[in-house]
C-alpha cells in the first residue's frame, strides 16, 4: 500500500500548510520528508490545499520551492475571557518558561495573546506578568517536532522507525507500532508494540534522537487503556522482584495504590497479594509505607532490609530527644 492510500489526506494537507508556513520557500524533496512520506504524496498535499483555495505558490529553480502566497486569511480567534485566562494558566503550569517571549512556548503564547480583543488580551497579560511559577525538575520535555511525528504516525496507525538512547548510554534502533503518547509526572512516553523486540514497550520520547515514519500500517489493541497500559509495564520487568501480602480486600486496596508498584490480586475474603518489581528498593519500602493495611514482605530481600531500614529510622524520629528542655 503506498503512502498515499494508507494516510489521511486531511490531516497530512494541515501538516503541510504548517510546514510551508513555517519555512517558506520549502522544497517538494523537504516537505516530503517532513511529512514522512514520497515526494508524490506531498504534491499530493500541496494540491488539497490548494483545492481548498488556499493560495499555495511555488517557485522553480534552486531557490525555488512551496510557499503561502498572498490572501490567505485565517478566522480569528474568539477565545472568551475565561478562556483565555484558562489558556495562560494551563500552559504557565505546564510549561514554566511560558514567560521567556525568545522560547517557542512563551513566543506561541505571545503570538495568541496578541491576537485576542484588547479587554481580553489585558486580563491574559495580567495573569502571565504576575504568575511566578516554580520550575519543575522533574519534568523532562522531548523535542516538539519528535512528539508531533509520532502523534501525526499514532493517529495515521503508521509504524516508525527510531534511534533510541537509553539512561545509562546505551544505544539502539527499533521498529515499532506507536499506539499512543502519554504524558506522566512530566515525562512524554511512547506506548507501542515493538517489531524489533516483539513485545510492548514504553519509550521516552526525550531520549529519542531520530524517528522516521514508515508506510507499514498497524491496529493497535481494540480495547487499551493508555494511561493503565503505562502505568502496569512500568511495575514489571525491573531488577528487584517484590511480593507484599496486605490485611485488605483486594476490592478495597486496587483503587488506593499505584499501578506502578504493581498489580493486586486476591489471596481471600480480607487479604490480598501486591506483586511486582522496582529498580529502587528504598523508594518501592517508602510506598508501602502508605498502604492503609497490615502488611508482610513475602518475596524480595532487598526489599525487606529497605523497609527496615525506613522503619528503624521512623522509629528513631519518633523518640524524646534526652537533651530537650520542652
Amino acid at each position: 500500500m503506498s503512502a498515499d492510500e494508507n494516510a489521511s489526506p486531511a490531516v497530512r494537507a494541515l501538516v503541510a500548510l504548517e510546514v510551508i508556513q513555517g519555512r517558506p520557500g520549502i522544497t517538494a524533496e523537504r516537505l516530503a520528508e517532513k511529512l514522512g512520506v514520497s515526494e508524490r504524496a506531498a504534491r499530493r498535499a500541496v494540491a488539497t490545499l490548494r483545492g481548498a483555495g488556499i493560495p499555495i505558490e511555488s517557485e522553480r529553480g534552486r531557490y525555488g520551492g512551496y510557499r503561502v502566497g498572498r490572501g490567505l486569511r485565517l478566522p480569528p480567534l474568539t477565545f472568551t475571557a475565561a478562556e483565555a485566562l484558562a489558556l495562560v494558566m494551563a500552559v504557565l503550569d505546564g510549561h514554566h518558561d511560558a514567560g521567556d517571549p525568545a522560547g517557542l512556548v512563551g513566543g506561541a503564547l505571545g503570538k495568541i495573546v496578541r491576537a485576542l480583543p484588547e479587554p481580553v488580551a489585558a486580563q491574559a497579560q495580567a495573569v502571565r506578568r504576575a504568575a511566578a511559577a516554580a520550575p519543575d525538575r522533574a519534568a523532562v520535555r522531548p523535542d516538539p517536532e519528535c512528539a508531533a511525528t509520532l502523534v501525526r504516525a499514532s493517529v495515521e496507525r503508521r509504524r516508525v522507525r527510531l534511534d533510541y538512547r537509553s539512561e545509562a548510554g546505551r544505544e539502539w534502533q527499533a521498529e515499532v507500532d506507536p499506539w499512543s503518547i502519554v504524558v506522566r509526572h512530566g515525562c512524554w512516553y511512547l506506548l507501542c508494540w515493538s517489531r524489533t523486540s516483539n513485545g510492548r514497550r514504553a519509550y521516552r520520547i526525550d531520549r529519542m534522537r531520530n524517528v522516521l515514519v514508515l508506510d507499514d500500517p498497524f491496529e493497535p489493541p481494540v480495547d487499551l487503556d493508555p494511561v493503565r497500559t503505562l502505568e502496569e509495564h512500568l511495575s514489571v520487568g525491573w531488577e528487584y522482584a517484590v511480593e507484599i501480602e496486605v490485611d485488605c480486600a483486594a476490592e478495597e486496596l486496587a483503587p488506593r495504590v499505584s499501578r506502578m508498584l504493581g498489580r493486586v490480586e486476591p489471596n481471600g475474603p480480607d487479604r490480598c497479594r501486591l506483586v511486582g518489581s522496582t529498580g529502587n528498593p528504598y523508594w518501592y519500602a517508602e510506598q508501602l509505607a502508605g498502604l492503609p493495611a497490615g502488611f508482610r514482605i513475602i518475596g524480595g530481600p532487598e526489599i525487606r532490609a529497605c523497609v527496615r531500614q525506613l522503619g528503624q529510622r521512623l522509629l528513631a524520629a519518633a523518640e524524646p530527644n534526652p537533651t530537650s528542655t520542652i
